[in-house]
């Protein structure tokens, strides 16, 4: 078995707190709406918080019908979250999971970055 690990960062004009609401407290409403040609609809078991499954599913015609992920942990005062996928989507019968930890921080001059640890 083998580790692989990276890190990405991105911009967006819009302020973390609102970014962390639309990717993370709300992304069942939000994602589906952003991307509805990649994005059919999302399933939370219970609430979208720390140790709940979310299933993404994902149109017709893409490459992947569907991933879960395992929900580690957000911090809404530090616009952090964890993840784990665990099934579906890239892993392929390859990976056992892939580890994600995102946050969302103010960018020099306005709107944020969002640095992602996988």
């Amino acid at each position: 078995m083998g580790v692989v690990s990276y890190n990405y960062e991105s911009t967006s004009p819009f302020a973390p707190a609102r970014l962390f609401k639309a990717f993370v407290l709300e992304a069942d409403k939000a994602w589906p709406i952003a991307a509805p040609r990649a994005i059919k609809s999302i399933e939370v078991e219970a609430n979208p918080g720390p140790g709940s499954i979310v299933k993404i599913n994902f149109v017709e015609g893409l490459p992947f019908q569907y991933m879960k992920h395992h929900i580690g942990g957000h911090d809404e005062n530090k616009f952090s979250y964890s993840y784990s996928l665990t099934e579906g989507g890239p892993l392929g019968d390859k990976l056992e999971k892939i580890n994600y930890e995102n946050k969302f921080e103010v960018a020099v001059g306005g709107g944020s970055v969002c640095k992602s640890t996988d």
